[in-house]
């Protein structure tokens, strides 16, 4: 399916939607005379330039850890500080920001992810790289939380996780092409030119989403304190649970693997952007296959989604050998990334009238992920076990987000024991 095969449908008064459906659809859509293919365009352009800075960075550690004077365990803090910017970052932008224009929160977070990051491609020393990345991270959660739900409101209720999944497209195509040309800008011409590229980048979405996307109002009676309800439901705190541990095996392989492919694989520089490409590449499949099978069996499309990464998981600390073996496992990897885009469609699912607080909080998980899978694969590597060990790291991360999800899903099945809080 094509962008183009995205046309905007309103949904019939009488169609049946959950609580939470029910407060999208009131939010609005593409005025008449818009088109949903380049609001989704437009929307994908930021996705791709949060996924060229988030994973540029991981791959540019050993060009800018010798610079700012750290060694690359200390280097790993800087992912970590962006990770937790966007923890940060996107439950206080979505609580404050609840009666703001969809349009207007998008451009002020795509304006402030340019500062970010221009910023940090300026950072005279490592505190202060820890700060601009950290500040750099404060949009990324909301901008994705917002943006699907301008995304899904586009088409009918069986579409939605398709339509979340072109806008994750940015960021999985950013893997694909921005990330490896963001490493060897860095190679060539000096690391801080690859965040001078994404601080362009992201001007140039905050143009295009003003020109193309609709204004979207906020729902009537949206409020902080409605907001704030998504955090009594029990549904909610599993599906991010689900995401924070279960796709933090993903980067614990991937925050090391150009070191790995240096000191394991013996691997020149130039070999780095292709793999690289090829980790993007399996994202991007894994995003467009989850995605479609998200719309037909979302929970049992989590659950074999999480099963896929543990066993490729399981693969990388035997593939580290050779660049044969090593960019095929990287791929399988990966596509293990699909989760995004169903656990976001849950979030939809479980949130009922705290969609924006909830869509921005699945971010704030997958970066929970960002920071615990480096750290987790730090502690091994200081405990001695090598870089092919960050595979390992990477399976019980995996098959901890498993087992949250059984719950999860058992708990549904049996007509959802799972509490509020209180």
């Amino acid at each position: 399916m094509s962008l183009v095969d995205l046309p905007r449908v309103d949904l019939p008064e009488t169609a049946p939607l959950d609580a939470g459906a029910a407060a999208e659809a009131t939010s609005g859509g593409p005025a008449p005379g818009q088109n949903p293919t380049l609001v989704l365009v437009a929307l994908a352009t930021g996705g791709f330039a949060i996924g060229t800075t988030e994973f540029a960075a991981m791959s540019l550690l050993p060009s800018f850890a010798p610079d700012l004077g750290i060694d690359a365990a200390t280097a790993g803090h800087v992912i970590s500080a962006y990770a937790l910017g966007v923890v940060v970052g996107a439950p206080i932008i979505a609580v404050l920001a609840a009666r703001i224009a969809r349009r207007t929160l998008l451009v002020a977070l795509m304006v402030l992810f340019a500062l970010g990051n221009g910023l940090s491609a300026l950072a005279p020393s490592y505190p202060w790289m820890l700060v601009f990345r950290f500040l750099a991270g404060l949009p990324h959660g909301a901008y994705f939380g917002v943006a699907a739900l301008v995304a899904a409101a586009l088409v009918p209720r069986a579409r939605r996780s398709q339509a979340v999944s072109r806008v994750i497209a940015g960021l999985t195509v950013a893997t694909v092409v921005g990330v490896p040309l963001a490493n060897g800008i860095g190679q060539l011409v000096g690391w801080r030119w690859s965040f001078g590229l994404v601080a362009l980048l992201a001007t140039g979405t905050a143009i295009l989403v003003r020109i193309y996307a609709p204004l979207g109002e906020p729902a009537r009676g949206a409020s902080a304190l409605k907001e704030l309800g998504a955090l009594r439901r029990g549904q909610v705190w599993l599906t991010l649970a689900t995401g924070a541990i279960g796709f933090g095996g993903l980067f614990s392989v991937y925050t090391y693997l150009a070191s790995t492919m240096l000191e394991v694989t013996h691997a020149s520089p130039g070999a780095i952007p292709p793999v690289l490409a090829l980790f993007g590449l399996g994202l991007t499949v894994g995003n467009l296959v989850c995605a479609w099978a998200a719309d037909r069996a979302l929970m049992p499309a989590a659950g074999l989604t999480l099963v896929w990464s543990a066993g490729a998981l399981a693969l990388y600390p035997y593939a580290t050998g050779s660049l044969w073996t090593l960019g095929p496992v990287v791929f399988l990897i990966g596509c293990g990334g699909g989760l995004a885009t169903i656990l976001q469609t849950r979030l939809m699912d479980v949130a009922e009238d705290a969609q924006t607080l909830a869509a921005a909080l699945n971010h704030s998980a997958f970066n929970v992920a960002n920071a615990l899978g480096p750290w987790l694969a730090g502690l091994a590597l200081t405990a001695g076990f090598g870089l092919p060990a960050t595979g390992w790291v990477g399976v019980a991360l995996a098959l901890g987000g498993l087992a949250i999800w059984a719950v999860s899903f058992l708990a549904e099945r049996r007509g959802g024991v799972v509490p509020a809080a209180r």
